[in-house]
């Protein structure tokens, strides 16, 4: 009983092929940037390669998706971005749940999918506030927080967000997935919170999410 969760496709889904045990998993989680500057179509050719290989998609915009590409996953209800869900609804007794924060941080590119940090604070808050009722938390957020292993480019500059990682500091769920920044594939703590960037889909990262005794875990992998 596992989900696996890469981001960072950018339109690029060769790799799919190549990610072990991708059929047997309960879903995929894609924390951002299905495309370069896409619209629908786009998005459309990513999921029907995901959708070959999972049974499920829980999917949400990131800087490099245009707003069709959110309209896109919200007809097919593969949406994550502001919603929660229940991800192991045949466990027993624990509700772990996921909940997305897409888009970024303004970026020096001027990419389709930017808003201000204060937004990203309002956002990851509010839908948090629609999470109550889990015992545990998976937080799906494009943006790194700042000053992690998770956030640094190729110059060694962090340029995460202030917002998610006070929140992170704050709330301390279980597990943060993010991306965005391609090079800075690895993992991180934050207060209780383990964050890992897989990376770019093309590169071969992933992260594989189970309940486990001790709490829902996350592993980074790599093909």
């Amino acid at each position: 009983m596992y989900w696996i969760a890469f981001g960072d496709v950018h339109e690029s889904t060769e790799m799919l092929d190549r990610i072990p045990g991708l059929e047997q998993a309960l879903g995929v989680i894609i924390s951002g940037d299905l495309t370069n500057r896409g619209g629908r179509e786009q998005a459309r050719r990513v999921y029907k390669a995901v959708t070959r290989r999972a049974r499920r998609v829980l999917a949400q915009v990131g800087n490099m998706d245009t707003r069709a590409v959110h309209a896109f996953l919200q007809e097919q209800n593969a949406n994550l971005h502001l919603e929660v869900v229940n991800l192991f609804p045949d466990l027993p007794d624990r509700r772990i749940g996921a909940f997305g924060v897409g888009f970024s941080t303004p970026t020096p590119f001027g990419t389709p999918g930017e808003v201000s940090d204060a937004q990203l604070d309002a956002w990851i808050r509010a839908t948090h506030a629609k999470a109550a009722d889990f015992d545990e938390l998976v937080v799906v957020v494009h943006t790194p927080p700042v000053d992690t292993r998770t956030d640094r480019v190729s110059s060694g500059a962090h340029v995460g967000s202030a917002s998610v990682r006070t929140f992170l500091e704050e709330v301390q769920p279980a597990l943060c997935i993010t991306g965005h920044i391609h090079e800075s594939v690895a993992e991180d703590v934050v207060g209780g919170t383990k964050v890992i960037n897989p990376g770019m889909l093309a590169q071969g990262g992933y992260v594989r999410i189970e309940p486990g005794s001790n709490g829902v875990s996350g592993t980074l992998h790599q093909v």
